[in-house]
Parts: structure tokens; sequence; C-alpha cells
């Protein structure tokens, strides 16, 4: 999770947008205020506490959807509104819901997610749609030839748009319509992998990792493929990101039955030190490491012996 809007930032500009509401260049004032807003500094991303990103980053997503009404085109805003719903669902919502024990509660926060994820991906598709006419339609009809159109700075929004697609899939697989769409997200990422294999420090290799994991062989699933990605993203991040073990761990060894493995993969994950070790990914691995806690505590679950 590498989230860059301060809340405190977000409710100053748009204050000075308000401000600016008056005055005849008020257009142009918006845009310079989405253009600071979506391009903000790292905010999160190094914070130490969860729970207070947690309840910070409504308020912000809000905002930016506020100023987005002033500006329904700024494909910054879009790719920062794609990227903090699909974050906040997946460190948050979704893992509240695993945890939940009371079973209704784990069901309702499983759809909230999944709405969320739902949320990012239109906001993904109308960025990437943004200056493109008839680019849904194209899309829809060949996902491989339309995503090959876009160039290297739609890499953001490619792979927001393709995570939150497969999230939101993965989170409805008793619906056949979402799991048609599996093809259209693959084709976003693989064309995102194409243009930047190390964005965001080797998370579309990430991606990869659960996307190769994650299927049986007969779906065109690989272990293999999955183990490639692994290293890869470790070696561009160097090491210093948890999610490619956590990752790892929840897909491949658990297909395999390797609890060996699987137990060693969350170990290394928890046995570093997340709060004083690669402060530019301190949120991001204190989730991983939650993340982690939980798939420990299920071994016996997944694990048949």
């Amino acid at each position: 999770m590498s989230g860059r809007f301060p809340a405190g930032f977000i409710a100053a500009a748009l204050l000075f947008a308000a401000a600016a509401c008056g005055c005849s260049p008020r257009t142009y004032v918006l845009h310079k205020v989405a253009d600071a807003v979506s391009s903000g500094g790292e905010g999160f991303a190094t914070d130490d506490d969860p729970d207070l990103v947690r309840e910070s980053v409504p308020f912000a997503l809000k905002a930016m959807e506020s100023l987005l009404e002033g500006q329904p085109h700024h494909r910054g805003l879009l790719a920062s509104l794609a990227r903090g719903f699909t974050q906040y669902a997946a460190a948050f919502v979704w893992e509240d819901a695993a945890e939940a024990s009371d079973a209704e509660v784990s069901r309702a926060g499983r759809e909230r997610a999944r709405r969320l994820y739902l949320r990012a991906r239109e906001y993904g598709m109308r960025g990437l749609s943004s200056g493109r006419p008839g680019f849904r339609e194209e899309f829809e009809a060949n996902p491989a030839k339309a995503a090959a159109k876009t160039d290297l700075e739609d890499v953001p929004l490619l792979f927001w748009t393709g995570v939150s697609w497969s999230l939101a899939i993965a989170s409805a697989q008793d619906d056949p319509e979402m799991l048609a769409d599996l093809p259209r997200a693959e084709a976003l990422m693989r064309r995102a992998l194409v243009l930047k294999e190390d964005f965001d420090a080797g998370a579309i290799h990430e991606y990869f990792i659960a996307y190769e994991g994650g299927r049986p062989e007969a779906m065109g699933g690989s272990a293999e493929k999955a183990r490639r990605h692994f290293e890869r993203a470790m070696e561009i991040s160097g090491g210093k990101k948890l999610s490619p073990l956590v990752t790892l761990a929840e897909n491949v060894p658990v297909r395999s039955q390797d609890r060996k493995e699987f137990l060693d993969l969350l170990d290394r994950a928890l046995a570093f030190d997340a709060r004083n070790e690669a402060p530019e990914y301190r949120l991001a691995n204190l989730v991983a490491q939650r993340k982690a806690r939980r798939l420990k505590g299920r071994v016996d679950e997944l694990f048949i012996e």
C-alpha cells in the first residue's frame, strides 16, 4: 500500500479550490489543485500506524471524488482513486472480513470490498478511456488490441485497473459473468508488464505470482512461472517488500500442499523488522505481516496433514 494523499493536504487543497470558485479561471485553478493532489508526497507509505491510516483514507478518497466532480477527466485523479480504493479495500476491508469470526459480518465485509474494487475499476477505465474515443468498446471486443494502444504514462492506470478488476473477480467466484472478465484484467496487466516491469518495485510481477500460482494447470496456471515472477519481484525490491513472500505462500505451497514452504515463507515475512527497516515500504510491510499472521493461524485448515 503506497498511498500518496495525506488527508490534511487534501483538505487544504479543497479549501483552496472552494475559495477559488468565485474567480473567473476556476477551471484552471481546479486543474492545478487536482494535479497537486494526485501527485502528492508519500504521506501514508512510511506511516507506522495502519489503524490511523485506515481512519484517514476514506476522507482522502471522498475529498478526491469531490475534486473530480470539477475535473471529471483528470487522469491523475482517476489513477489515484483507482489506486486508493483498491488499496483500502484490500488492506483493510477485505482483511477485516477475512478475520471476522461472525459469518454474516465476514460476508458483508467481503461484499463491501467487492463493491469498492468495482468502484476502483470504473475510475481506472475512465482514466484509460480519457482522450481515447471508443476505447471501452474496442477493449470490450478485443482487450489485447486495445491495451496495446496504451503507453508508458498509462502504466499506473493499467495496473490499478487490472488489479482491482482481478480482486473483484476473486471476491465473486460464484459469478460466472465476473469470471469471464478475467482475460480482460490479464490483458491490462500483460501490457503494464511490457511497458514497465519494475513498476512500484515489482508490483506487476507480484500480481503474476498470484495469477499464475493461484490457478490449476488445467486452467493455464503454472507454479514454475509464479516462482519466476516471485524471484523477479524480490530482486526489483531488493528484498525489502514482504508482500511477494506472502503472495507466494498463499498460492503455490497451498496448492501443492507443501506445509513447510508455506510456513518458511510466512516466517521470513514475520521476522522482518517492518517498523525500522525499509521505511519507504513500512506501511505495506506492516499490512503484509498482518496477512501473514492470519494465514499462519489457518495452517491446519489449509493443509491436510
